[in-house]
């Protein structure tokens, strides 16, 4: 909220780094043993990162002074498809309760780890226990207030989302390309305050924004 960014700077030296909006600097905070797919600071201050190397997503506290205390919060660094188990895991969301949502991509689907959890709960993609939709290759999550979940679908070039438990599809939706409604290898969304929707649309080389119209059934355009 104060203008700080986190990045990933494990490419060389293993660390995160926070650049400070305040003191223009950059500060070390964190160092993980694999390059961070995907990162996220909850309401607590707890910086998360998702590894897709090593199949695991990992914590620490910021305002702990020891740069090493981690804790793996999901995934047992080792890939498979039990519901302890992560393959390729991408982007993450926390939400206010401090459940984990992971795009767990090579298993093509969403799992949820409900806060001290070590197992998930499958909320969308293969094997759910309950009926959702099929996914192909999740890379992107987010949650909205009324915990409505959108998902990136990398292979389906598209983007979905749920609400009242039924997903659909919101962006995408005829297939890949590079018109303005169509995707290619979307790698991930966000929203702003607003409800506007931005994704990074990779292959063809943008950043796609769709805007809400509130006079319109929520839809995007």
């Amino acid at each position: 909220m104060n203008g700080d960014i986190f990045i990933d700077d494990t490419f060389e030296d293993k660390t995160v780094q926070k650049w400070e909006a305040n003191t223009n600097s950059f500060i070390t905070v964190m160092y993980v043993e694999s390059p961070c797919s995907a990162l996220f600071v909850d309401n607590n201050y707890t910086l998360y990162c998702s590894m897709s190397a090593i199949n695991k997503v990992v914590k620490r506290w910021l305002n702990d002074s020891n740069l090493t205390s981690i804790i793996t919060v999901a995934g047992t660094g080792s890939k498979g498809s039990a519901l302890n188990e992560l393959s390729n895991p991408q982007e993450i969301f926390v939400d206010v309760n401090f459940d984990l949502y992971v795009a767990d991509s090579n298993n093509n689907r969403v799992q949820l780890f409900l806060s001290g959890e070590s197992n998930g709960i499958i909320v969308a993609g293969s094997n759910s226990p309950n009926p959702t939709i099929d996914l192909n290759f999740p890379s992107g999550i987010v949650l909205d207030a009324e915990k409505n979940l959108f998902v990136v679908e990398y292979w389906n070039h598209r983007i979905i989302g749920s609400s009242s438990n039924v997903f659909r599809c919101l962006v995408g939706c005829d297939g890949q390309g590079s018109e303005s409604n169509r995707l290619s290898q979307p790698g991930s969304l966000s929203f702003d305050r607003f409800g506007n929707l931005f994704v990074a649309d990779q292959l063809n080389h943008r950043i796609q924004k769709f805007e809400y119209l509130e006079k319109s059934c929520g839809k995007l355009k």
